[in-house]
């Protein structure tokens, strides 16, 4: 089965938003490694797993008030 990578750019700055988001992201994919990189000017947000939903990511992340971009 072939892994699928995702970058993305969002605005959540602090280790406790990152922390209560990846513990949602993580209910909602499971399987997937996900991880923040907050000291990164662009605060990635990077996901890897077999099936990945973008779009599905991106509305968590709004709906919990944070913008959220695929990084090209």
């Amino acid at each position: 089965m072939t892994t699928t990578v995702a970058v993305f750019k969002t605005n959540v700055k602090r280790r406790a938003q990152a922390d209560r988001l990846l513990s949602l992201l993580n209910q909602s994919n499971p399987g997937c490694r996900i991880n923040f990189d907050l000291d990164d000017c662009d605060k990635i947000l990077r996901v890897e797993g077999n099936t990945l939903c973008c779009n599905k990511l991106i509305q968590l992340l709004k709906f919990n008030g944070h913008a959220c971009e695929v990084l090209t």
